[in-house]
């Protein structure tokens, strides 16, 4: 079973439906959303400040979720994929967006809605990634565009495919 932790008064809220691999880690102030998912050894560390998930989002093996101590707070709207040992610290990811395997999210970055951050890119803190771009490279740039329509259903399609890979481990 998880490791699903109170901190400082703070007990992870977890919709009902949820999968959290054996052992992922949930502290603190997280909520999640219905749908989502928190694969193997992925830790979302709530103990200094929110961490709020949206529905349909996965969050993959080894990825790392944490924020500044009364700074910032982690966003992730819906359908998000976050990869495998990613790092979102402090930041926002909207609707459809994909973070890439060993990506770096940093404190104050807002990744707009179907963008795509690639594997191993640094988002530096308070870049704006705009909506349906994607982003690579240390630190990360602008490197394309691709349509809301190609964006969404790219991300929709990992999101759902990771809805299915939960439901095997149910």
């Amino acid at each position: 079973m998880a490791l699903i932790k109170e901190v400082r008064g703070f007990k992870p809220e977890i919709a009902e439906d949820c999968f959290l691999a054996e052992n992922a880690t949930v502290i603190g102030d997280v909520v999640i959303g219905e749908g989502s998912s928190v694969w193997f050894n992925a830790v979302l560390r709530g103990d200094v400040n929110s961490i709020r998930i949206g529905r349909h989002v996965n969050i993959q093996d080894g990825a790392v979720l944490h924020t500044l101590y009364q700074k910032s707070v982690v966003e992730i709207g819906d359908y998000v994929s976050v990869g495998h040992n990613a790092t979102i610290h402090g930041a926002a990811i909207r609707d459809y967006a994909l973070i890439g395997m060993g990506a770096t999210v940093l404190d104050g970055a807002v990744v707009g809605e179907g963008a795509i951050v690639a594997a191993n890119a640094l988002v530096l803190s308070n870049t704006q990634v705009p909506a349906g771009t994607i982003w690579a490279g240390v630190p990360a740039k602008q490197v394309k565009e691709v349509s809301p329509e190609q964006a969404k259903e790219i991300n929709q399609k990992i999101a759902h495919n990771y809805a299915m890979y939960a439901s095997w481990y149910k």
